[in-house]
């Protein structure tokens, strides 16, 4: 099969087309046939450096959309020939940049009928992360006040989605050419960034999500209102921010996305219902995998970008 592959740490001219094995399957496994792959700022980040992958070789990706090509022992819930739509096991996982991909086949849910693999390709990592933080962590509740960073990209974006679908008041940090987009999602407010510092402007909010890191999670935690909580994505200043977090008398959370069978199926109802919908801002051929890096590394794309594996 074709695949991205690395022999070694670095830019995006890493990144080249090989030749591997199908991967094996195993009991429980299901083997698809990818369409589609979702890329995401961790796949980057291990390219460049590794991160819980080791030494390479190996084929980074974890967001895939495809058909189901056989099943493994004892797999019950899918069929071949099912569209499917997930994620690989994080962080150990990772071979999604491949024509195909072998997981537990409770990592995959039907994929919605009213979508294209490329759209499903967006969804699994950046909707699962939103899922996970704002209802599995922080259980959004109708009128809650969320404050949502980043609020145009892969998570964010997705995120103010999932939060409004919940009855939340929205509110996104997005520079201003993105405003527009992020009010077409259903946020209430937006706060440019770039000229408005949000820990003075927003307050009494409910629930944080924090996808910048930085100093930005400190600075959160001046908007939340005691009792509120700070879900971050990005670990930056643990120790530290959990003290000031007990002294604000709010909760603080650190989240890694997990593969899941039930949130994908709940985040695959709210697409089917019209509520949730990923933006795509490139699409490129799986052969163009270090230029979809070069563009996600610039910072400046709104939603997600996507590699056509198979037509």
């Amino acid at each position: 099969m074709r695949a991205i592959s690395q022999e070694v740490l670095g830019g995006p001219g890493v990144l080249t087309v090989v030749e591997l094995d199908r991967p094996t399957l195993g009991p429980t496994d299901v083997l698809v046939r990818v369409h589609a792959a979702g890329v995401n700022p961790t796949d980057w980040l291990h390219r460049k450096t590794g991160l819980y992958l080791g030494a390479p070789p190996f084929v980074v990706g974890w967001d895939v959309s495809g058909v189901v090509e056989a099943v493994g022992e004892g797999v019950t819930r899918h069929k071949t020939g099912d569209e499917v739509f997930g994620m690989l096991d994080y962080p150990r996982g990772a071979g999604a940049y491949a024509e195909y991909v072998a997981a537990p086949s409770r990592n995959f849910a039907r994929k919605p009928v009213g979508i294209d693999h490329v759209q499903a390709a967006a969804l699994p990592v950046a909707a699962l992360t939103a899922w996970q933080a704002l209802v599995d962590t922080a259980d959004v509740q109708p009128g809650q006040r969320v404050l949502v960073h980043a609020a145009a990209g892969g998570v964010g974006h997705l995120a103010v989605q999932i939060a409004k679908a919940r009855g939340a008041h929205v509110i996104g940090t997005a520079s201003a050419p993105k405003h527009d987009f992020v009010r077409g999602l259903g946020a209430d407010e937006v706060v440019d960034y770039t000229q408005t510092d949000f820990a003075e402007t927003v307050r009494d909010v409910d629930v944080v999500l924090d996808a910048v890191g930085g100093d930005y999670a400190p600075r959160s935690l001046r908007t939340l209102r005691p009792g509120g909580i700070l879900v971050a994505i990005v670990f930056s200043q643990v120790e530290h921010m959990k003290s000031a977090a007990k002294e604000h008398g709010v909760r603080l959370e650190y989240l890694t996305v997990e593969a899941d069978h039930a949130g994908m199926t709940a985040i695959a109802a709210l697409v089917d219902k019209g509520l949730l919908r990923a933006e795509i801002d490139g699409v490129l051929p799986l052969e163009q995998a270090a230029e979809a890096h070069r563009r996600g590394e610039t910072r400046r794309t709104a939603g997600k970008l996507v590699l056509i594996v198979t037509e």
